[in-house]
């Protein structure tokens, strides 16, 4: 008898077009035992929770919890957490399409590597279906991690809707604590000091990019375009985006792993992660000191994203000036 997997899905004002199309593609997985839990934010437009209440009259493998007030996108997902019961958790997005084997694959590579996580390939689609870049791994510098790495602490290993986890990284994960800022970050982080992680290079669904989107997707020009849009382009433009991004994306991400570390080692690197960004955050013009850099950030499929970082951190006056050529036009 094939093991039970559930898989944690979070809606929000979702359109029903996208929310039945990945409901449909969910519910024709190859893999057959599942249980999908749906925790619906308090969707202010009605259409979500009466599509939800059709679905889970429709296939006894749906559980709906619809929430009486917002509780926001990451104690959505915790919530759901808290609600799982099966050795074997999958996050699904709202809003993208699962390819039939996802479940299957996924789950069948965590087996085989004997490892607490495993997260796969996708490609990135527009509002419409349009395929915009059919290698995510190669368009986002994803960080390919196979059994321990400390780049599993200073980044994020894997977006959620890629990731299947074990029940022992989801039982280290509740209750969330102050400064979790990703599901998706934490649970690579405790996959990495437990029996490690292994991934697939094959694409295993489409990921829906759009302007509602919470997180990720975007390139670092269109990034870049939105904040000069709402902040202009001038040098303390430039350095407070800086700050944000540096704060955010890595900063962040180091305290809430710190919150959670029980490995001496990873516990020194953390500390070291943190005095690094504490001390790029003061450089103005340049810092010619990059050895931390490549200590704390560099790792397999990383190249790219590492000139772009070293110039963001060692090097803002000339960041600056790629900042100011970046034409002003969001996607």
């Amino acid at each position: 008898m094939q093991e039970l997997i559930d898989i944690l899905v979070t809606t929000y004002n979702t359109n029903e077009k996208y929310l039945r199309k990945q409901i449909e593609s969910i519910l024709k997985q190859t893999y057959k035992n599942i249980k999908i839990y749906i925790s619906d934010d308090k969707s202010t437009d009605e259409k979500v929770a009466k599509v939800l209440k059709e679905y889970e009259k429709k296939d006894e493998r749906i559980k709906l919890f619809l929430q009486p007030v917002n509780l926001g996108y990451n104690k959505n997902f915790e919530f759901l957490l808290e609600n799982s019961t099966a050795n074997y958790i999958m996050f699904s997005d709202h809003d993208d399409i699962w390819n039939k084997d996802k479940v299957e694959k996924s789950f069948k590579k965590l087996k085989e590597e004997n490892v607490d996580m495993v997260y796969c390939n996708c490609r990135q689609v527009d509002e419409n279906g349009i395929v915009l870049q059919d290698d995510y791994f190669k368009y986002k510098n994803v960080p390919l991690v196979k059994g321990k790495n400390k780049i599993a602490i200073s980044r994020c290993v894997g977006i959620g809707c890629s990731q299947i986890i074990t029940k022992d990284v989801k039982n280290k994960m509740i209750p969330f604590k102050k400064n979790v800022i990703a599901h998706d970050w934490l649970a690579a982080f405790i996959a990495n000091e437990g029996k490690g992680i292994s991934y697939i290079k094959e694409t295993l669904f489409d990921y829906r990019l759009h302007n509602s989107n919470v997180f990720g997707g975007r390139s670092l020009n269109q990034n870049i375009s939105r904040w000069k849009n709402k902040n202009g382009i001038n040098y303390e433009s430039y350095l407070n985006y800086r700050k944000d991004v540096i704060i955010r994306a890595y900063l962040n991400g180091i305290k809430m792993c710190k919150e959670y570390v029980n490995n001496k080692q990873d516990k020194m690197f953390i500390d070291e992660a943190e005095n690094y960004y504490e001390n790029i955050l003061k450089t103005k013009k340049i810092n010619l000191k990059l050895g931390k850099y490549f200590k704390i950030l560099g790792g397999k499929n990383q190249f790219k994203k590492s000139i772009r970082e070293i110039v963001l951190f060692h090097f803002p006056i000339i960041g600056y000036l790629m900042f100011k050529k970046i034409t002003n036009k969001e996607r």
